[in-house]
């Protein structure tokens, strides 16, 4: 059976948004006077904000503001925004598995609103998605296999390979038995992500571009 779904993880992947992101959440850390190292959060960047606050700093901070901290990193990262930018050759990948006929299925943690935003910076890109799926629309987020899921789902795909750039996503991914090719475009190193169980991994988009008549895209 052929690959006829790619799923695509938005934040890190496609916009080169996971330093920006760091700034932010260490940011909101520090205006509720938790000291947190840049270095903790920006590998917790991929997985979904809900878990983020206690993954970095503890159930105790999320449990008493967790809440106030994703809203001031949504505010760091509104200030911030015009320091995103696409990954490089972020639009023109999307075109090409568009145009080798997979199902182009976006599957981002972020939320619908913030998730155009973004898209909005692939210059015109994200008219070569079939769908696109929000953390809202998955119970629980990264890297737990909900949102992979309901990407599927939304495309009724019989086989799927799943793009990231993080080890979340390569464990969401693993947990919803889909293959995930990663990119190095998160900070992750090569070594992690094949430990986490990535089949591959390229420096960016437009490295991944020249290998898609390969496996795990072709058989």
């Amino acid at each position: 059976m052929s690959i006829d779904t790619v799923l695509l993880d938005l934040d890190g992947t496609l916009v080169d948004s996971v330093y920006v992101h760091t700034t932010a959440w260490k940011l909101a850390f520090r205006d509720v006077g938790v000291t947190v190292a840049s270095h903790h959060v920006q590998r917790a960047i991929g997985m979904g904000g809900d878990r983020l606050v206690a993954h970095v700093a503890g159930q105790s901070v999320e449990d008493a503001m967790g809440d106030e901290v994703r809203e001031r990193h949504q505010r760091y990262l509104d200030e911030r925004f015009h320091d995103l930018s696409a990954t490089d050759g972020a639009g023109e990948l999307l075109e090409a598995l568009r145009g080798k006929g997979f199902n182009v299925v976006l599957a981002s943690s972020a939320d619908k609103e913030l998730s155009e935003r973004l898209l909005e910076l692939l210059d015109g890109a994200g008219q070569h998605l079939h769908e696109s799926i929000a953390g809202a629309e998955a119970e629980q987020s990264k890297p737990e296999p909900d949102l992979i899921e309901v990407a599927l789902e939304s495309v009724d795909a019989t086989r799927a390979v799943m793009i990231g750039d993080a080890v979340w996503d390569v464990e969401a991914a693993a947990k919803a038995g889909v293959p995930c090719v990663a990119l190095l475009t998160g900070g992750f190193g090569s070594a992690e992500l094949l430990e986490a169980g990535a089949v591959a991994v390229y420096d960016s988009p437009r490295e991944l571009m020249a290998h898609l008549d390969e496996a795990p895209f072709k058989d």
